[in-house]
């Protein structure tokens, strides 16, 4: 899937966030657009990605985006 089809986690120094705009500095991850993938990067393949440890802080932040998401990816893609 291309990269502008996904949603890119971002850590620094204040913690892991979502960059919007795929050009914050930091060291970067990728997760589709559905709520599935996110459940199974929360359970530690994001945080290997991002070579750290999530915060409570950071596992809150993500959830929330998470909950917005789909369950599925949306036919067609």
């Amino acid at each position: 899937m291309p990269k502008r089809k996904m949603i890119r986690l971002v850590r620094t120094p204040d913690g892991v966030e979502v960059d919007s705009t795929g050009k914050k500095a930091g060291r970067g991850a990728y997760l589709h657009e559905q709520r599935t993938c996110w459940e199974q990067g929360l359970r530690g393949s994001l945080a290997h990605a991002l070579k750290t440890e999530l915060s409570t802080e950071d596992r809150e932040r993500l959830e929330k985006v998470m909950d917005t998401l789909p369950e599925e990816a949306v036919s067609g893609e």
